[in-house]
């Protein structure tokens, strides 16, 4: 999760934001080489008293000022289409979980091991117990399998809302009357924050989201216990 002080990305819970990271810094050092040629382009020119009479009529200057650019803009393209594709890509998952956003809270149904369906509020800052987070921790967590494709189905009943799970490359709008599809694997365990992205009314910074990824048998033995109680 976020840290105090932090100037960088969650560190990745997925593979999708594996390639979100990688195409940051890919795209960031793309800026800084950009950055510093201008930089240093801008110092000579006004550290010299030369010019160059011939500046408006330079063929050579113009051919580089119209390639370079457009050089750039594929290095950049590629990559990220490339990155836009593995998102969209549809598997066949092992679990789909139906999340409804409502203001303010979200509630999940889960079909394939018998219906199950809760309503997950964050917990009030009088209740949090040591070591929960505040304004992040939830009465019900989204329990998943780890590394197993997990489809999400989410919409919304009311207003616009956006599940959003950072470590995990994920933010998907929930829409109401339409039902949107992300598709993601979790490849390590533990416990990722996210935040409804979408500024949904008065109490849009009060519906968290917190997703906890276990081994499939441990998820397995949850889902047993569940259908028992």
């Amino acid at each position: 999760m976020a840290h105090p002080s932090q100037l960088g990305f969650q560190d990745a819970a997925s593979p999708i934001m594996e390639e979100l990271l990688h195409f940051h810094d890919h795209t960031l050092m793309v800026v800084f080489l950009i950055s510093t040629l201008v930089l240093y382009i801008i110092t000579i020119m006004m550290s010299t008293s030369l010019t160059n009479t011939s500046a408006m009529d330079a063929q050579e200057v113009e051919m580089i000022w119209t390639v370079l650019p457009a050089v750039i803009m594929i290095v950049i393209a590629l990559p990220s289409l490339r990155i836009l594709y593995l998102m969209d890509e549809v598997c066949d998952p092992h679990l789909t979980v139906k999340t409804i956003g409502h203001q303010w809270y979200w509630s999940y149904e889960l079909s394939d091991y018998g219906h199950v369906a809760f309503d997950s509020y964050m917990v009030p800052t009088d209740n949090l117990t040591l070591g929960q987070f505040w304004l992040l921790e939830v009465d019900y967590r989204v329990v998943i399998p780890l590394e197993s494709p997990i489809c999400m189905l989410i919409t919304a009943e009311d207003v616009l809302h956006s599940w959003a799970v950072p470590s995990m490359g994920i933010k998907t709008d929930a829409v109401p009357g339409r039902l949107n599809q992300n598709t993601f694997i979790t490849t390590r365990p533990g416990v990722y924050y996210g935040q409804c992205s979408e500024i949904c009314g008065a109490n849009h910074s009060f519906m968290p989201i917190v997703v906890e990824a276990i081994p499939i048998t441990a998820f397995e033995n949850f889902f047993t216990l569940i259908q028992e109680v």
